[in-house]
């Protein structure tokens, strides 16, 4: 958790929160944002079928214009709620609108929380006038507390970084604790910076940067029908704009904006619904990027493995059954080799001869775990990172609606 000091206001990015009383706990549920003129914003969303109305809105006004400001709502996921949830999302953008003195396009609409259940849209009216009366480039802080649903802590990561001798401010925030797996973008996220950069660019930075951070945590294997991340330039930076992928300055810009929201994903996985573990799968060696991930997810979405972490018992078996139904065609079991950590349990088919349960235990004792996987097959690695399942989990999510 990032302490008000540590957060970055980006020049252009206005921030509003309020208590609208859509979460029945009362908390802070309703955030607006207005954007600089010269913003320009990219963003990716679910590919859930049953995408929610806020997503098909959103789409849509990205077609037309370039946005101007962003509407959140936490407590109410408006999904699930056929023509009605368009009717209301759209009200939304327009009450805002009037209040900004911009068009209804050029405002993005994004909820989580219950699905299922229309929005209360007199609460929403209110609670738009209220934040919009609160805009500040300071009001990080607010912000991030009224987007969260299930999650414990805020999360937040900012960066001041130089980029060819030009100061780049780089803010984000993330809400996401469960229905966590990659299929962009598995959570809520909004990043800004007061770069200059094109569109193009921008939208490939972030495509990129979700591909590395949001795509590859998973809690529980269950994708929402919200998920959504968005990135804006606000263009208030004293540098020449990034026009090329090839700049150098493209290439500083987008490693920190990877690190960024790597950084970020990996609050959603330590916050994850009752997890007390946190554990990084790492396979290595496989002929290719899909290969490799069939494997991570296979390991990192097994019940049984996960609920063997959260009992920190070193049951390697469970590992090496999950590997062994990933998929991969032509697995020699022979070849792969499974550690925990700097611990070897899996080596020419069967127990690694160097194994010891102490070993073992040890490792497993621990709440920050890697679980390594050498395929032998290729050079190409990738890591997935994920939680262990908890009795906490299933208390947070039986008791969601209560």
């Amino acid at each position: 958790m990032m302490t008000d000091s540590s957060i970055h206001p980006v020049s252009g990015f206005y921030l509003g929160a309020t208590q609208a009383k859509i979460k029945k706990n009362g908390k802070t549920d309703l955030v607006v944002i207005e954007l600089a003129p010269e913003a320009i914003t990219a963003a990716v969303f679910t590919q859930n079928a049953f995408c929610a109305a806020p997503v098909t809105v959103a789409k849509q006004h990205l077609q037309q214009h370039a946005p101007r400001a962003l509407l959140i709502n936490s407590g109410n996921a408006n999904a699930g709620t056929g023509e009605q949830g368009l009717k209301d999302a759209l009200q939304s953008c327009e009450w805002l609108a009037n209040e900004l003195g911009c068009k209804t396009e050029e405002v993005l609409p994004f909820s989580t929380g219950v699905i299922g259940e229309n929005l209360p849209m007199d609460k929403i009216h209110l609670g738009i006038a209220q934040a919009s009366a609160n805009l500040s480039i300071t009001g990080w802080a607010e912000a991030c507390a009224g987007i969260m649903t299930t999650d414990t802590v805020p999360k937040q990561v900012s960066r001041v970084v130089d980029i060819e001798g030009h100061r780049v401010t780089i803010t984000g925030m993330s809400k996401g604790s469960g229905m966590i797996h990659p299929n962009m973008a598995t959570m809520l996220g909004f990043v800004a910076t007061d770069a200059k950069i094109t569109q193009a660019c921008l939208q490939h930075c972030l495509i990129e940067a979700t591909n590395l951070s949001f795509n590859r945590i998973t809690v529980d294997g269950d994708t929402s029908t919200n998920d959504a991340c968005t990135l804006t330039a606000t263009q208030q930076a004293d540098m020449p704009v990034i026009d090329s992928l090839d700049s150098a300055a493209y290439q500083q810009f987008s490693a920190v904006i990877n690190e960024v929201m790597i950084e970020l994903a990996q609050m959603i996985v330590r916050d994850g619904e009752g997890a007390t573990k946190f554990v990084s799968v790492e396979v290595e060696g496989g002929r290719d990027s899909q290969e490799a991930l069939k494997v991570a997810h296979a390991v990192a979405l097994s019940p049984l493995v996960k609920t063997a972490l959260f009992a920190s018992d070193p049951n390697w078996g469970r590992i090496l059954a999950a590997v062994g139904r990933a998929g991969v065609d032509a697995l020699d079991i022979n070849a792969i080799e499974i550690y925990l950590d700097d611990v070897c349990i899996v080596e020419k088919g069967g127990r690694a001869a160097s194994y010891t349960e102490e070993a073992g235990q040890k490792v497993m004792d621990q709440s920050d775990i890697r679980i390594i996987i050498k395929l032998h097959r290729g050079n190409v690695k990738e890591t997935v990172w994920t939680t262990d399942f908890s009795y906490d989990y299933v208390k947070i999510n039986a008791e969601y609606r209560t």
